[in-house]
């Protein structure tokens, strides 16, 4: 659970007397990182919640309606807005009599009757700023940043075997129907690729060799035992592995297609507030946190693509 300190030179929050002008206080919003969202009547509402004692920060923003006008991304898959707090746009801290709150605190249409607010601070100047980070990521055992083969900063354009999906999306980087981390890049995994694993001794590691036994046959095509875009289980030399690894079995049996390749997209929204001042506590910059993961919808979170077959 992250903490969150601030230094007061104004009153306390309740808990403290008054104190005299210049006396510095230490007060503790013991709420948790992540946050959760709604939509309300009036626009989403970005809010955390504490018990014991139970209470609540919340950010309404009325220009936002959903979820999806912050996942919908702009270049270099970042969104990214600053909001003026305003009489529409509101950030308040509240306190409650209840011992828990409910899980449905905001966005009813009709307000939980059994939740009694005892304080309400309500900040209607200042700014918050909500960034969105799309990572988009094959899970293949190398950072997204490591499979810039060409050093342009740029991960679009890098894809090795052509077949329209970059590195950094691609399954297999190499089109050889075995996937990129079944070829050992980064054996120790220390993030350094220069130990790959490079079964022919060509220079190229296997993860980007089309060819892994140097034997004159593209591995995609060792598929002797079953047509089935898998090379790793078309064995004829059990002792010597399978046929892909074994430069002696050059017999060349065509693949079909590729693999099917499904990726993982992970969205990363923040939302930090700026120069507000709640009469009981003022602040230049307040982290609100990491929107909770399970907010996103899991369908959003994958996507199959199509590689073209060559």
């Amino acid at each position: 659970m992250r903490k969150i300190f601030f230094a007061l030179t104004t009153l306390s929050l309740l808990t403290y007397s008054a104190c005299d002008d210049g006396d510095v206080l230490d007060v503790e919003f013991d709420f948790e990182d992540e946050f959760s969202v709604c939509t309300g009547t009036n626009g989403l509402v970005f809010y955390k919640t504490k018990n014991a004692p139970s209470e609540s920060l919340s950010v309404r923003i009325s220009e936002l309606s959903s979820l999806s006008e912050i996942l919908t991304l702009g270049d270099n898959n970042i969104y990214e807005e600053t909001f003026s707090l305003s009489s529409t746009n509101t950030f308040n801290y509240r306190m409650y009599s209840n011992s828990s709150l409910p899980s449905d605190l905001f966005c009813n249409d009709i307000p939980n009757s059994d939740v009694k607010i005892t304080e309400d601070y309500e900040a209607t100047s200042g700014s918050v700023t909500i960034r969105t980070v799309l990572t988009e990521d094959d899970n293949d055992g190398i950072p997204a940043i490591l499979e810039d083969i060409n050093g342009n900063g740029d991960l679009t354009d890098d894809d090795t075997d052509n077949d329209g999906i970059p590195n950094y999306l691609d399954l297999d980087d190499d089109g050889d129907n075995i996937r990129t981390i079944d070829e050992n890049p980064d054996p120790n995994g220390d993030d350094n690729l220069e130990d790959a694993q490079d079964t022919d001794g060509d220079g190229i590691p296997d993860y980007l060799d089309a060819d892994d036994d140097g034997d004159g046959v593209n591995t995609r095509d060792e598929e002797n035992e079953s047509q089935d875009n898998n090379p790793a289980n078309d064995i004829t030399n059990p002792d010597a592995g399978a046929d892909y690894l074994n430069a002696e079995v050059s017999t060349s049996v065509a693949a079909t297609s590729y693999r099917a390749h499904n990726i993982t997209k992970e969205y990363r929204v923040t939302l930090t507030v700026f120069d507000i001042d709640l009469s009981v506590i003022s602040f230049d910059v307040l982290e609100f946190g990491t929107l909770d993961d399970s907010e996103i919808s899991s369908s959003l979170k994958t996507e199959t693509l199509s590689p073209v077959f060559n």
